[in-house]
């Protein structure tokens, strides 16, 4: 194992540092890797990158505060039946969507009481949220949430 370079070091907020190092593994493989360096850590080439992080501080480079990466929310493009009508009660809006779905031609009253399935971007179901005043972010939203229900 060989440590050849770090190219970013973060201070996380227990004192530990978020490198990111160029090294070779036990497998001889050289790779760009993610590493937490503690102190005290003494096992492989924990000492090595510690010791960098400690150079690279000396020389004055920069060292901000960790932020670990925001996962990206995935907006469902489906739910299913139960998870949407739960959502809409959870939400408060079952009321709102039945008065509404009532007032629709009849295609539509069949699609609302018999799909297994709701399509965020069905044409009738962006009809409907658009008639109720949803906007994009807020359609993600509720899909967002249906779907851990």
């Amino acid at each position: 194992m060989e440590l050849h370079s770090i190219s970013s070091v973060q201070r996380m907020a227990d004192g530990a540092y978020f490198v990111t190092a160029d090294l070779t593994d036990g497998d001889e493989l050289r790779d760009t890797v993610e590493y937490i360096s503690r102190e005290g850590d003494g096992f492989g080439l924990a000492p090595a990158i510690r010791a960098a992080v400690q150079q690279w501080i000396s020389d004055g480079k920069p060292v901000p505060d960790y932020a670990p990466p925001v996962p990206e929310v995935v907006v469902p493009d489906r739910v299913t039946s139960r998870q949407f009508k739960m959502q809409l009660e959870i939400a408060g809006l079952t009321s709102a969507v039945e008065g509404w779905i009532a007032s629709q031609e009849t295609l539509v009253q069949i699609a609302y009481n018999n799909s297994g399935t709701f399509v965020r971007d069905e044409p009738m179901m962006v009809a409907g949220m658009t008639a109720l005043g949803f906007t994009s972010e807020q359609i993600d939203a509720f899909f967002t949430a249906a779907a851990e229900i």
